[in-house]
């Protein structure tokens, strides 16, 4: 495994991932660019999470397409659900 990809990396980079939407938050940010970065934020953190902390990436592919997918389709329906709401 590279030395720097390890589980104090990936814990930091979701925390600073975190701290971003926060701020977002925090200074009023809205809108679509604001969603769209919202759920981009959210897909990275569940992909580290699914992956490194769940042990997910040497199993079998269903495990890993039942994951993902589910993943996948909440993030979708939540952007779908936004963007309805906007017309």
């Amino acid at each position: 495994m590279n030395k720097i990809y390890n589980i104090h990396t990936i814990w930091i980079a979701m925390l600073l991932l975190t701290l971003s939407t926060y701020a977002m938050g925090k200074l009023g940010f809205s809108g679509t660019g604001a969603m769209l970065f919202l759920i981009l934020t959210a897909l990275v953190k569940s992909t580290f999470i699914i992956r490194d902390f769940m042990e997910l990436k040497g199993v079998s592919f269903l495990w890993r397409a039942i994951m993902y997918g589910w993943l996948w389709t909440v993030c979708i329906a939540i952007a779908i659900t936004y963007i309805i709401s906007q017309v």
